[in-house]
């Protein structure tokens, strides 16, 4: 779950009096332990209230009220977004933060809503919008979605971890780049990149491969692997292959944990063009499956 950990102001942060050093010492090191311990997406600081404004709402009209504000106690100060398990993780988290003032204070945790929070009314066409969003505030550019008929594909497959996926997975494709215009019942000109069987380590099988007639009998050396028909989202990277494996990563860690798609427990693929080599720049697909 995603909480917003909420510190609200004082009088003299509402006087714009700036923490001392002491305090933004130990502030940085429980932010780096924060960061460490995976907890942490996001954090910063507000100036006081003077330096603000608000826009009060009535029907159509709209009125810009400046600041500064009342109630100094119900204004924030600044805020931290975090990644926690449980409300209760996120509690023990904050008893062991500095106090953000020189005076009492109180820090207050609010979960996050989550797709599934909104309940029916959220309908996919809804989902589908709200996921387009923040694949394009990531950078990730526009996304799309396709129904996909079944395939049969043929290839190696390797097992990775995460730490070596980077460094040793371009050698898979530059070895089976060599072999993979002979492979027997191709159909087609596209290569794909299969990545399936991934556990909680992060550790993954990887499969460099070309899509073949179904009746195809397995090649020597080979991989088959069949893909059902399914409906996918559609994500394209631009660029040289080096920018693949840092967008695969924020897809991963950024997009789908908060796109609010229902996403399939089945391969995700890799399309790559006829004409895309390891060394051209050019546009790969990511395609990932939607569960029904």
């Amino acid at each position: 779950m995603k909480v917003m950990v909420i510190v609200k102001a004082s009088t003299a942060s509402e006087a714009g009096e700036m923490p001392s050093e002491q305090l933004l010492r130990e502030m940085g090191a429980y932010n780096e332990e924060l960061v460490k311990a995976g907890i942490m997406l996001a954090g910063d600081g507000l100036h006081p209230s003077s330096k603000g404004a608000r826009v009060a709402f009535n029907g159509k009209e709209r009125t810009v009220i400046d600041g500064p504000f009342a109630e100094t106690k119900e204004l924030i100060a600044g805020y931290w977004i975090w990644q926690v398990k449980s409300l209760q993780e996120a509690i023990d988290w904050l008893k062991r933060c500095p106090n953000p003032h020189e005076e009492p204070c109180e820090v207050e945790i609010r979960p996050i809503f989550t797709a599934d929070d909104f309940g029916a009314e959220f309908t996919p066409e809804l989902r589908e919008q709200e996921a387009s969003i923040r694949a394009q505030s990531l950078g990730l550019g526009a996304l799309r979605f396709e129904e996909q008929p079944a395939r049969t594909l043929a290839g190696v497959q390797k097992r990775y971890s995460r730490a070596t996926a980077e460094k040793e997975i371009p050698g898979q494709w530059a070895q089976f780049m060599t072999q993979e215009d002979g492979v027997p019942g191709r159909v087609g000109k596209i290569s794909y990149g299969v990545s399936l069987e991934q556990d909680q380590d992060c550790n993954f099988t990887y499969m460099t491969a070309v899509e073949v007639k179904p009746e195809t009998a397995p090649p020597a050396g080979l991989r088959m692997l069949s893909l059902p028909p399914s409906r996918y989202a559609v994500l394209t990277i631009a660029g040289d292959v080096t920018t693949l494996p840092p967008t695969l990563e924020k897809i991963c860690t950024q997009w789908m944990p908060d796109c609010g798609l229902k996403l399939a427990h089945a391969p995700w693929i890799e399309r790559y063009a006829e004409d895309f080599t390891m060394e051209s720049k050019g546009k790969v697909e990511v395609w990932l499956p939607l569960d029904a």
